[in-house]
């Protein structure tokens, strides 16, 4: 069960977003930039570092991104 953590919510969504977009001219693509406005990953961010909660909303994230069962 996933909680409500706006820093995994962040790290989890600029992975799945850096990993499924579909080109440069993608809304997914579109959405990562945006991102720039507010966060700034560390350098060291990875599916591998990420927490629990975070892990399972980047694989959520990606199965809808990716059109795969939520």
């Amino acid at each position: 069960m996933t909680y409500f953590d706006r820093f995994d919510i962040c790290e989890a969504y600029y992975l799945a977003l850096s990993h499924c977009h579909g080109g440069q001219w993608s809304r997914e693509y579109a959405r990562l930039c945006c991102m720039a406005d507010y966060f700034r990953p560390r350098p060291t961010l990875s599916v591998d570092s990420l927490s629990d909660n975070a892990r399972e909303i980047y694989e959520r994230a990606c199965a809808r991104m990716l059109g795969g069962d939520v």
